[in-house]
C-alpha cells in the first residue's frame, strides 16, 4: 500500500455554471419519437433548460403518456409518429425508442429532411449503422447517437493525464456497467425490441474502451450469460486488444449490483475513477491516481454531459461541427458487437 497521500484537490471556481445562450438569434425545433423514461428523467428536461431549443411536439402510440409528456414539456402531443416527421416546424427528431426500432425511425426521420439525434445504440449492427450514417451524409443532415457520456469533461482530464505519462506506458483497461434487475416487463428483456444488455448496456464499456484505446480493437473473446426461458442476453464479458497488445476487458449487464467504473493501468501506475457513465449534474467527479509510492486524489468539476451533447448536436445543426469521428466511432462500435456476439461462448441459465 503506498504511503504517501496527496490532499483532495478541490476547485475554487464556479463549477456549475449555467448554460450560456451562444445562439441568441437562433433556435432549433425539436420532436420527440416516442416517450422512453430516459427522455422524461434527462434528456428532455436537459433541451427544455436550453435557452436555444424549443421542443415542439412529441409522438406516443400510446395516447395518454404523450400528453403526460406533453404537458409537462408545453409541448403539442400525436399520436402518430408519421405526424410528427411531417411537420414543417420542426428541425430534428430526437430518438429514444428501443434499439431495434432504431434503424426504420432513423431512415423514416432522415428521409423527411430532418436531423437527427437517437438514443445509444445508433443501430444494432455494424452493415445498418454505416448504411444510415451513409444516408445522413448524402442528404447532408446530422445524425447523432446520444451517447451523452463522451460529452463530460472528466473524461477530457483522464486524457490529458494519459499524455502527460501520469502512469507511464498504457497496458491494460478495464471498465464495468452493471445494474440491478429490471422489472419483468422492462423492455431489456425483449431481445426482438431492446436488444439485450450487450446493445443497452455494454455500449458504454465498449465506447469508452473506443475513447481511449482508438478504432483498431479486436475481439480476442466474450462470454455472454442468456436467460433461456426470455431468450435474452442479461450480462456478458469481452476480452479485446489493439495490434501492439493494450488489452481491454469489459463486463456488463443487468443481473448485477450497480457499478459504472473504469481503470486505465499504465507501466508506473493506474488510474481509476467511479460513475463514470451516468454521474448526475451536480456530481463531483473523482480521479484516483495510484503509483508505487503515491496516491492521489483529483476532485473534478461538476459537468452536464446531457447539456453538452445537446449544445454538440446544436453546434452540428447550425455551425456544421463535424461529427464524422462521432459517426465512425459508432460504425466500430457495431462492428465489434457484431464480433462479440460472433465469438462468444454463450451460457444459457
Amino acid at each position: 500500500m503506498p504511503e504517501s497521500r496527496s490532499p483532495v484537490i478541490v476547485p475554487t471556481t464556479d463549477w456549475y455554471p449555467e448554460v450560456e445562450a451562444t445562439h441568441s438569434q437562433r433556435r432549433l425545433r425539436f420532436g420527440v419519437l416516442g416517450c422512453a423514461d430516459i427522455a422524461w428523467r434527462r434528456t428532455m428536461p436537459a433541451m427544455s433548460a436550453d435557452p436555444n431549443i424549443d421542443i415542439v411536439a412529441v409522438a406516443s402510440r400510446k395516447p395518454t403518456k404523450g400528453e403526460r409528456f406533453a404537458d409537462r414539456f408545453d409541448c403539442a402531443a400525436l399520436s402518430h409518429y408519421e405526424d410528427l416527421l411531417q411537420r414543417s416546424d420542426i428541425d430534428a427528431i430526437y430518438i429514444p425508442l428501443p434499439a431495434m426500432l432504431h434503424a426504420e425511425w432513423i431512415t423514416a426521420a432522415l428521409s423527411a429532411g430532418k436531423h437527427v439525434l437517437v438514443e445509444k445504440p445508433l443501430v444494432d449492427s455494424g452493415q445498418r449503422t454505416a448504411e444510415v450514417i451513409e444516408l445522413a451524409r448524402s442528404r447532408q443532415l446530422v445524425l447523432l447517437d446520444n451517447l451523452m457520456f463522451l460529452h463530460h469533461s472528466q473524461h477530457t482530464t483522464v486524457q490529458k493525464l494519459l499524455a502527460q505519462d501520469t502512469i507511464g506506458e498504457l497496458r491494460c483497461f478495464s471498465s464495468s456497467f452493471t445494474i440491478p434487475p429490471r422489472p419483468e416487463n422492462d423492455i431489456r428483456y425483449k431481445e426482438e425490441v431492446g436488444g439485450g444488455a450487450l446493445l443497452d448496456i455494454g455500449v458504454y464499456p465498449l465506447q469508452a474502451a473506443l475513447h481511449f484505446l482508438g478504432p483498431d480493437l479486436d475481439v480476442v473473446g466474450a462470454v455472454l450469460r442468456r436467460e433461456s426461458r426470455r431468450q435474452v442476453m442479461v450480462s456478458g464479458n469481452a476480452l479485446l486488444c489493439t495490434p501492439e497488445g493494450v488489452i481491454a476487458e469489459v463486463s456488463f449487464g443487468m443481473e448485477h449490483s450497480y457499478r459504472t467504473t473504469y481503470e486505465l493501468s499504465g507501466s508506473s501506475g493506474r488510474i481509476f475513477l467511479d460513475r463514470v457513465f451516468t454521474p448526475p449534474d451536480t456530481y463531483q467527479p473523482v480521479v484516483h491516481i495510484d503509483r508505487q509510492d503515491h496516491r492521489e486524489e483529483i476532485v473534478l468539476p461538476a459537468d452536464r454531459q446531457f447539456a453538452n451533447v445537446l449544445r454538440f448536436f446544436f453546434n452540428a445543426v447550425l455551425d456544421g461541427t463535424d461529427v464524422t469521428p462521432h459517426q465512425n466511432a459508432a460504425i466500430r462500435h457495431a462492428m465489434l458487437s457484431d464480433e462479440i456476439r460472433a465469438k462468444a461462448r454463450v451460457i444459457d441459465f
